[in-house]
């Protein structure tokens, strides 16, 4: 059940890290609202568990490396979606 409960907590991050990730990134990414959510989302989820295998997961206040962690790992989700459709847009 752990697992489950954390996919859904990692989409719904997705909607708050997604754009942030887009924040950080250099120049425009052309890609979809839904892509920025959902690259935010698969972003969240690996950077959550990279966390919990480090042990920075479960502390007594905020949890700001993990939340770094998954917005570093959103914005790379998020620049290789957005390097695919730019290829996928030249060919």
């Amino acid at each position: 059940m752990y697992w489950v409960w954390m996919i859904i907590v990692s989409l719904i991050a997705g909607i708050i890290f997604g754009p942030l990730a887009r924040l950080v990134l250099p120049g425009k990414q052309n890609i979809s609202l839904g892509w920025t959510i959902l690259g935010g989302g698969i972003g969240a989820f690996i950077g959550g568990l990279i966390a919990y295998f480090l042990g920075v997961k479960d502390t007594s206040g905020p949890d700001w490396i993990q939340y770094l962690i998954q917005v570093i790992c959103a914005a790379i989700v998020i620049a290789i979606i957005s390097s695919r459709n730019s290829k996928a847009r030249t060919a």
